[in-house]
């Protein structure tokens, strides 16, 4: 056999699949040893592989044998026996079906044939159908047989891929082949008779789609991303790219290899990066990448089959961007060496100085940002620098105040560095340090209380004019010759006053702790201070005062009023007293009655409980009932003592069993005397009698209304009545009447002349009738059950009453009015006519007076 892999055979080996026959390296087939051939045909597959590139190639050696003891050597396929009816078979056709007959004549028992795969290269050009191989029986010379073929390809979809000649047993593909779509396909062959009896066993057959180079590789992405720190060492890894190919991927047409086609831009290097040409794995081969230099890559990738071989391969290509990532190799410098500010004194908040630095790294990120400390210069903390987030600089702010008469100026040191660390290898630079000259001014500052609040104790009642002490602040600023000057800012009672030039506290008033503008014993007064700088500056300060209780106010007793029975018994009364002081110029309280006049103690007495609590009783065994005023002296315990003759209204009246006063008592002790209580007695029964005579007048009066007639015609009342008119008949056989009846008449003629019949409802009736009972005006509730019997009794009476049910008419409203349609009347602003006389016609007519009448508009 002969072989070329277009690389010169280098290493290349050669298999069988049968251990009978070897191949040597130059490609001569031979038997390993004595062979016994079974039948007239052997059919070998001999494999050709490279051990590097694990590439096979396969190929079909056909052997046809003469039935003769020897055979005088091997034909490759597509060669003719020259003996006998051997020379007629085809290289082609394939026995399966081989029946075996020993020496003895005897038939052997048949086995069949293991077919080799039938290989078919894909993307014939034809002429189609195209031969495969043809398919016999050794026993279609005793009978006729049809050959078919069953499976994927067959009967089955893709159908008709295949197809096989029923007589001669060729089997065909019907068009051309594509491996990507399916790359084998398995079949069996039957062979069966005339009459469709299976004749051989089914034959399996393979058919192997040989694959061809017809497909590029095709990259996952047509755009890849990708990154690398810029310092990174050669060989660091950058991204992967991947192609893949619908080739057979064991042969050649489908390994792909990949290489680096352009790199843009080709600086500091035009070979940054190489690629792995079996994996795709980009990595960097060259150092020197710098992101402020060029912060990005673009390489195109090329994927070329056939092992990358230009001149065979199919290739494709991608691109590769690489961006080239920050690291912090740039430490941030300050653009100056020192920098200046001005701040005002006692601001805080200020922005004093802008501290611009520059930094090569990307900007905001991490490598960039600024972080400035302060390293000297503010042992107190009075500053702090802050980063712009947008601009980066450093803004020196105050977050303490300062004081000018303290510090006049400030040197501070800054350093800057970045929120992440600097890269390995790279150091701090010296401009990254820089001196910051603050100058603070001068402000007008306001006075202020050394002593704020101020706290003094002294007793209550000073007289006016005291000087209770001096309230003074103090200027702090001590390079400015500035007055200070006092004022109130609040004084609740008036009761100081201050020295407009030393702040002296004098009393306006007696100051008072009992009164309402004390909180715990404490007075609370406001005082200003206040410089003449330009602008003028203003302090406040807080005195608080402590009064000292001095006994200055008598007791007072409680309570006020109270009774008692007019006999002594248990029944007395509680009595204590309330001072405004407080200890100790409050109880025990002595509580005694006065000598003047003699009636107080010969009629009461007080007996002594505690410090503060006293009982008041009757002395003499009955007093008459009535309001006593009984005086008592309450002493404090105060030094001086203080007392108070208080009086307490005392109402003695007479008592039940209980001890509680009775009413009439209670009113007796009002002050009211027992006649005075009769007459009351005597005008309520007068009152009383007067309201029930009142009721039983009307109760009559309403009675005799209901029992007598009306004078007038019910036809002529104008009052409101309520009148029915939408009642009911008794049934379906009550409506077989004359509609044409129930018209307004429009004169009399045809009443009287109305036959005896059906009568209208709304008519006045005309001759005899029977008298209903006239309903009165307005009803009783006990005479309306006699009013609709004596209706009911008249209607069963009634002669001229229909036989069947029929309304009956209790009210009767007349024919019509003579005075024709209330329409006609019109309002008029010709004065023409006078209607004042409707206002004699009572309220019912009120409406029509206000109208027509000229009465005042509302």
């Amino acid at each position: 056999v002969k072989f070329n892999n277009c690389a010169g055979n280098k290493g290349v080996r050669y298999e069988t699949n049968s251990l009978d026959f070897k191949v040597r390296a130059d490609g001569t087939l031979y038997a390993a040893h004595h062979v016994q051939m079974p039948s007239k045909q052997l059919i070998l597959v001999v494999t050709a592989w490279d051990p590097q590139t694990l590439g096979r190639w396969e190929t079909i050696v056909r052997f046809l044998v003469p039935e003769k003891s020897q055979h005088n050597g091997h034909k490759p396929k597509g060669r003719k026996l020259a003996a006998g009816e051997l020379g007629q078979q085809q290289s082609d056709t394939l026995l399966p079906w081989r029946q075996h007959q020993s020496a003895n004549g005897l038939r052997r028992q048949k086995r069949d044939w293991v077919i080799p795969p039938i290989n078919v290269p894909e993307n014939s050009r034809g002429p189609f159908p195209q031969q495969l191989v043809r398919i016999r029986s050794d026993k279609d010379k005793e009978i006729h047989i049809r050959y078919s073929i069953t499976g994927v390809g067959a009967d089955q979809p893709p159908m008709e891929v295949f197809s096989i000649d029923p007589v001669s047993g060729r089997m065909y593909v019907t068009r051309p082949m594509d491996r990507e779509e399916r790359a084998s396909y398995h079949l069996r062959a039957h062979a069966v008779d005339m009459n469709g009896n299976k004749v051989e066993n089914p034959i399996d057959l393979y058919i192997y789609v040989i694959d061809m180079n017809d497909n590029r590789p095709e990259f996952i992405n047509q755009v890849y991303n990708g990154s690398v720190d810029e310092g990174s060492k050669p060989g660091t890894y950058v991204m992967t790219v991947t192609a893949n190919d619908a080739d057979d991927s064991t042969t050649a047409n489908g390994m792909v290899r990949y290489r680096i086609v352009t790199q843009t831009p080709q600086s500091p290097s035009q070979n940054m990066f190489t690629i792995n040409s079996e994996t795709g794995d980009i990595v960097t081969v060259a150092a020197g990448l710098d992101r402020e230099k060029v912060q990005q890559y673009v390489v195109i990738v090329q994927a070329t089959d056939m092992e990358g071989n230009l001149n065979y391969g199919l290739s494709n290509t991608a691109t590769a961007i690489i961006t080239v990532t920050d690291v912090n190799d740039n430490p941030p410098e300050f653009t100056t060496s020192t920098y200046s500010g001005e701040v005002p004194e006692n601001r805080v908040e200020v922005v004093v100085a802008n501290l611009t630095v520059m930094d090569r790294d990307q900007p905001h990120s991490p490598n960039w940002n600024a972080i400035y400390r302060i390293i000297s210069g503010d042992p107190s903390g009075h500053f702090t620098v802050r980063t712009d987030p947008v601009t980066n600089e450093g803004m020196v702010t105050v977050v303490k105040a300062v004081d000018y008469e303290m510090n006049r100026a400030f040197m501070l040191t800054v350093m800057v560095s970045n929120q992440a660390p600097l890269a390995s290898g790279i150091q701090m630079s010296f401009q990254s340090t820089a001196g910051v000259t603050i100058s603070v001014t001068d402000v007008n500052e306001a006075p202020y209380f050394p002593t704020n609040h101020k706290l003094i104790r002294l007793e209550e009642g000073v007289p006016t004019g005291t000087v209770l002490t001096t309230f003074s602040a103090v200027d702090p600023d001590r390079f400015m010759q500035q007055a200070v000057r006092y004022s109130k800012l609040s004084d609740p009672a008036n009761w100081l006053n201050i020295n407009a030039t030393n702040g002296q506290i004098t009393t306006a008033a007696v100051l008072d702790r009992e009164s309402d503008y004390i909180k715990n014993n404490v007075y609370e007064a406001t005082f200003l201070a206040a410089d003449n700088g330009i602008p003028p500056a203003s302090g406040t300060g807080t005195l608080q005062i402590y009064l000292i209780d001095i006994n200055d106010n008598a007791p007072e007793l409680l309570p006020k009023e109270a009774q008692i029975c007019e006999k002594p018994n248990l029944n007395v009364i509680n009595i204590t007293a309330a001072d405004a002081d407080i200890d100790p110029n409050v109880g025990p309280f002595v509580f005694e009655l006065p000598s003047v006049p003699s009636a107080v103690r010969k009629n009461w007495t007080i007996t002594r409980l505690n410090g503060d609590y006293a009982q008041l009783s009757l002395r003499i065994m009955y007093l008459e009932a009535g309001v006593y005023d009984v005086p008592i002296i309450v002493t404090d315990s105060g030094n001086p003592p203080l007392y108070n003759t208080s009086v307490i209204k005392v109402k003695v009246c007479p008592c039940d069993e209980n001890g509680d006063c009775t009413t009439i008592g209670a009113v007796a002790a009002a002050g009211l005397g027992t006649g005075a209580i009769i007459a009351i007695l005597i005008c309520i029964i007068i009152l009383l009698t007067m309201v029930l005579l009142f009721v039983v007048w009307m109760k009559r009066r309403e009675k005799e209304r209901h029992t007598k007639q009306l004078l007038i015609d019910p036809e002529d009342d104008v009052r409101d009545n309520i009148l029915k008119y939408d009642e009911e008949g008794g049934g379906e056989e009550d409506q077989d009447y004359d509609l044409s009846q129930l018209q307004q008449p429009e004169t009399m003629d045809h009443v009287l002349n109305k036959t005896p019949g059906v009568r209208r409802v709304d008519e006045r009736p005309i001759g005899a009738e029977p008298q209903y009972p006239i309903r009165p005006v307005i009803p009783h509730p006990g005479d309306i059950g006699d009013f609709i019997n004596e209706g009911l009794r008249a209607a069963d009476n009634d002669p001229t009453a229909p036989p069947y049910d029929s309304l009956l008419v209790f009210d009767y409203e007349g024919s019509g009015s003579t005075a024709g349609s209330v329409s006609s009347l019109n309002s008029s602003s010709s004065g023409d006519q006078d209607y004042d006389y409707l206002n004699d016609w009572g309220p019912r007519f009120k409406k029509l007076a206000d109208m027509y009448g000229g009465g005042e508009e509302d």
